[in-house]
């Protein structure tokens, strides 16, 4: 099968990647067949951001929430470690706030968002709470989603009517 990844070209990635990505969306509906090529990229890349949040989308909307939550935390300990970020998060907030236009930085937020609403869905209450929370201290502008998942997760059940 001929791909036109010149479609991609802002894909910053190696064409016979880029190639990968695209036969896993092609073959879709044939999960077994696209996640072995996503699989394929992912090996071939190691940790490439790109190939990572590319895997962390398939994954997620495959509902393969143990991968996405996988790939989400390794794009988050790549960004972590590029940025020499600290472990202790009165520490590392006010970077995060100071920082938080730059992309790199956005991305981490974004990453670690997602790791908390993928824990959601996978029942992890408490520990998305506790990541939901933290995004919402950093995320004046609503961009991140922390603010809107903590609301869910912390929402009063609803009392049925009688």
């Amino acid at each position: 099968m001929k791909i036109n990844s010149e479609a991609f070209s802002w894909f910053q990635v190696p064409e016979d990647i880029k190639n990968l990505l695209i036969l896993a969306a092609k073959n879709w509906e044939n999960t077994a067949e696209s996640e072995k090529y996503m699989q394929q990229a992912l090996a071939k890349t190691e940790d490439n951001l790109e190939v990572l949040v590319a895997a962390y989308r398939y994954f997620y909307y495959k509902n393969n929430y143990l991968l996405a939550l996988e790939t989400a935390v390794k794009v988050i300990n790549k960004i972590h470690n590029y940025e020499n970020l600290p472990d202790d998060w009165q520490q590392l907030k006010p970077i995060l706030v100071s920082r938080k236009e730059n992309p790199s930085i956005r991305l981490y937020l974004t990453a670690y968002a997602a790791s908390g609403l993928v824990l959601a869905k996978l029942g992890e209450i408490e520990q998305a709470k506790e990541i939901s929370a933290k995004v919402k201290e950093v995320d004046d502008k609503k961009e991140f989603g922390g603010g809107l998942l903590l609301d869910i997760l912390t929402r009063p059940a609803e009392e049925d009517e009688e």
